[in-house]
């Protein structure tokens, strides 16, 4: 059955699919999987993740290749990184077996929504996890609902890979110290949507956050991780308020493949004045260029891409992330989990 959507111009956005796939948690296991069409939860008033943020979430995304296979990318680390949100909020982990046959599975049921190669756009896939149990009391529930979802999407931003403009707003803070920044809770993008349609507002990209506790280093890029090349070294963020990126490992791992030196630290304000060229990494844009870091606090303005274009190392290694997901080079670190059968 062929479904009649204009792959080249996909926005950023939910479309529609035909499945969803389902396992509950209670009585201290995880139940049988389950199929649904419906794209409706049924939960009660009381439950956790309505009342005490109990819900944590993934990214990942599925693509049709160069030789027609789909692979799905780096589902594993994603897995783990579910696991992890689970355990720092009182969650029941999803065991990665599971994990891995549901987003398998829902890439297989609505295998006619996976974008065609060439089309830019791929199938995003949004595994998903909240508290069930009603509760008035702040306890965590015993009764989960994990489900996976499915749509496609084209860029994340609608520039594409293009250099785009960023602001420094110190009024916000994305995350507490020591908070929930380094798990994947719905909690944290809440506390970025102010500061985000700010910055819209202003013009802007996104925000690039700085550390909660002293204002002095670079912390995230709105939704994203932070990376920058100075003096032919990839630099990015280290702290333990930060996402780990899945995209941003990566990257790290591609760099050093090509011989480019990495290094995960603590990157201070002024130091944006001697980056060569800097992007945002995520699933949803895998990098997003950078032309210029505006602070809005000290009227000031980093000027990283003069030319307006995106950096040669930034292009070297988004052009190489994106040719191992759409199968056009070889996936020397088995990254990629291919669907058989669609």
């Amino acid at each position: 059955m062929n479904t009649e959507l204009d792959w080249s111009n996909l926005s950023f956005g939910y479309i529609p699919t035909d499945y969803n796939v389902r396992c509950r948690y209670s009585n201290g296991k995880w139940g049988e999987i389950e199929v649904s069409s419906s794209e409706i939860i049924n939960m009660h008033m009381a439950a956790t993740a309505l009342h005490y943020g109990q819900e944590i979430f993934e990214g990942l995304k599925a693509f049709r290749g160069k030789d027609g296979k789909v692979r799905i990318f780096r589902l594993e680390e994603n897995a783990k990184r579910i696991q992890s949100s689970a355990t720092g909020i009182k969650m029941a982990p999803v065991p990665e077996d599971i994990f891995r046959k549901m987003v398998i599975e829902a890439v297989r049921l609505n295998a006619r929504f996976i974008p065609p190669y060439g089309s830019g756009a791929s199938l995003y896939i949004r595994p998903l996890e909240i508290g069930m149990s009603a509760q008035i009391g702040v306890h965590p529930a015993s009764e989960y609902l994990f489900m996976v979802m499915v749509t496609p999407v084209g860029p994340y931003f609608k520039e594409g890979f293009r250099p785009t403009n960023i602001c420094i707003m110190r009024e916000f803070d994305r995350v507490a110290p020591k908070g929930t920044g380094r798990w994947k809770v719905g909690g944290n993008y809440a506390a970025s949507l102010e500061a985000g349609e700010r910055a819209h507002e202003l013009g802007y990209s996104a925000v690039l956050y700085l550390d909660p506790k002293e204002k002095k280093y670079v912390d995230e890029c709105g939704p994203a991780n932070f990376f920058a090349i100075k003096d032919g070294v990839y630099i990015t963020p280290a702290s333990e308020s930060i996402l780990p990126s899945v995209t941003n490992k990566s990257l790290m791992t591609l760099a050093e493949d090509m011989g480019i030196k990495v290094e995960a630290r603590h990157i201070t304000v002024d130091e944006l004045g001697e980056i060569d060229e800097a992007a945002a990494c995520g699933t949803a844009a895998v990098a997003s260029p950078i032309a210029e870091i505006h602070d809005l606090d000290n009227d000031t303005k980093y000027i990283v891409s003069p030319d307006g274009e995106p950096g040669p190392i930034t292009t070297k290694l988004y052009n190489k992330l994106r040719a191992v997901q759409l199968g056009e080079e070889p996936d020397e670190h088995s990254w990629n989990t291919i669907v058989e059968g669609v």
